[in-house]
């Protein structure tokens, strides 16, 4: 445990919690007593996705929640953890019982993946929230790749992006049509850039026929 304590960079105050996070559950049922590592887990997958959805809010203000969603589902996935148990070499301290040492479960992906999850809660139970954040960040987050933030995900805002950066920011929208009964409209919208129209849209909102005319002018632009 000491040696794998130097890996994970922790030194553990109660060191039962490292070896509970490592117990496997048919260990657990072969010698009474022993708590197996799920409780753990399900502690430190919570942990994890706060930790994570903090670093997105604060590291990139203008990912839309929904981007901020899957970037968060990518960093933690679980070939990533997986991952991080193959750096740390978490199946060395695994403890296993009889018949799952035979059937491989030391090596399983999933299982490795889990319990980089329950060393994460062991670790805050043991140190505190500031400690698993350290753990977090040194082997998820800081090299994680969050350029995306850069897409935005409505055809406005990367159209009005795109002109910023060629230097044209003059982007309005006109209404050119409007038809049908209240309960069933539908609008045509056009969008000028320094007053050249430049695409037009339709749709059942004036929002939506904003966004598609701004659709129109985008895929137009990145085409020339």
């Amino acid at each position: 445990m000491k040696t794998l304590e130097n890996r994970i960079g922790y030194t553990f105050q109660d060191p039962s919690l490292l070896e509970t996070a490592l117990t496997h559950s048919s260990y657990a049922n072969e010698h009474r007593g022993s708590e197996c590592y799920e409780r753990l887990e399900f502690l430190g997958d919570s942990i994890l996705g706060f930790v994570t959805a903090e670093f997105l809010y604060r590291h990139s203000p203008r990912i839309p929640e929904g981007r901020m969603t899957k970037l968060r589902a990518e960093l933690v996935c679980e070939q990533s953890l997986y991952e991080v148990a193959q750096r740390l070499e978490l199946s060395e301290g695994m403890r296993l019982g009889h018949g799952a040492e035979r059937t491989g479960e030391r090596y399983r992906q999933s299982i490795l993946a889990d319990m980089v999850e329950s060393v994460i809660a062991a670790i805050y139970l043991d140190g505190g929230l500031e400690q698993a954040k350290k753990f977090i960040f040194s082997n998820l987050l800081d090299q994680a790749d969050i350029k995306a933030e850069h897409h935005p995900t409505d055809a406005k805002t990367a159209l009005q992006e795109l002109m910023q950066r060629n230097g044209e920011c003059s982007i309005r929208y006109e209404e050119v049509s409007e038809s049908g009964p209240d309960h069933n409209k539908s609008f045509i919208f056009r969008v000028l850039i320094n007053d050249v129209p430049s695409g037009e849209g339709t749709g059942r909102t004036k929002k939506e026929a904003e966004q598609a005319a701004a659709a129109f002018a985008l895929i137009h632009r990145q085409q020339t």
